[in-house]
């Protein structure tokens, strides 16, 4: 399938109005920078509520940012979402909007994670945040009006990542979780599949990219084949929740996706993997310009109520 034609108006766009970065050089500080300014895609859906709580984490002060969604009655389940940004740019209000529709459409409390940025704080100061979380949400789960027992993870690229390592550090600590919703997920520190040669360029996310955010990412390039650090390399996946995994036709990431889902199978995890293959890397965020995004977001909201949903 080709790409899409309204991915391929906002590459066009994307082209005319960024910089070129030389990732050989460029500091981290710098590419916030440029990564940084209003965004064009359209806010979400109306939520009843949004709050900001800061709460002991294991680096210092943690923020939360906490969705309820309008018509909420009694104890609701719990998303935990770890947004994207390559391990090393944020902010969680970047998100927003994928944070407050998935909140609305699933009806579900969704509370994203604020969690440490490499290179000032690298792997794994972000998972032991994502461990911190997810034992707040549930310490806290009464105050909040919701259900401990109904915790799902989710996140997108790097948050992908963290979403998925969770679920292993829950399960190892005998934290039951509902589901990992992951879309587009970074499971792997390798850079050798046909979607990374295919894809290298041209696509928003590159190869390029993807290889400076492993850099600011790891303290040492052995770190690599830590499965905490590619969940792909973890050799028992067993007990692990049922997973969701949504992927974009034309990304670099698209074949370790593939490959994450086909070894959650294999371990005997129930998974479902959705792949849009008309579109790019990013696209779920993409609300008001990309058709694609609404799909995702819509499904992924299904996703989520089902997994959810009380069990008697």
């Amino acid at each position: 399938m080709p790409l899409h034609p309204q991915c391929r108006a906002l590459l066009d766009t994307f082209v005319a109005a960024w910089p070129a970065v030389d990732y050989s050089r460029v500091e981290a500080a710098e590419f916030r920078t440029l990564m940084s300014g209003p965004s064009p895609f359209a806010s979400g859906d109306e939520v009843e509520s949004i709050s900001d709580r800061v709460i002991d984490g294991p680096g210092g002060p943690l923020r939360l940012r906490i969705y309820r969604p309008h018509g909420a009655t009694g104890s609701l389940p719990i998303t935990l979402y770890f947004h994207g940004g390559g391990f090393v740019f944020g902010p969680i209000e970047g998100h927003d909007n994928v944070c407050r529709t998935l909140a609305q459409r699933a009806g579900t409390l969704v509370v994203s994670v604020d969690y440490r940025l490499a290179p000032e704080a690298k792997f794994p100061a972000a998972n032991e945040d994502a461990l911190a979380a997810l034992r707040w949400v549930r310490a806290n789960a009464d105050s909040l009006r919701a259900d401990p027992a109904r915790i799902a993870v989710a996140g997108d690229s790097a948050g992908g990542n963290l979403a998925t390592v969770l679920a292993h550090q829950a399960s190892a600590a005998g934290i039951a979780l509902r589901h990992q919703l992951l879309f587009y997920p970074v499971t792997d520190a390798r850079f050798d599949t046909g979607s990374y040669r295919d894809f290298a360029d041209g696509y928003l996310l590159t190869l390029d990219m993807m290889q400076w955010y492993w850099r600011q990412y790891l303290p040492d390039p052995g770190v690599a084949s830590n499965p905490a650090a590619s969940p792909l390399r973890r050799s028992d996946l067993v007990g692990l929740p049922p997973a969701t995994i949504v992927l974009a036709g034309f990304d670099p990431l698209r074949d370790e996706g593939r490959a994450y889902g086909d070894a959650l199978r294999a371990a005997g995890v129930l998974v479902e993997l959705r792949e849009w293959p008309d579109q790019i890397h990013g696209f779920v965020s993409m609300l008001g310009v990309l058709e694609g995004a609404e799909q995702a977001l819509d499904f992924a909201a299904r996703v989520l109520r089902r997994a959810c949903a009380v069990i008697e």
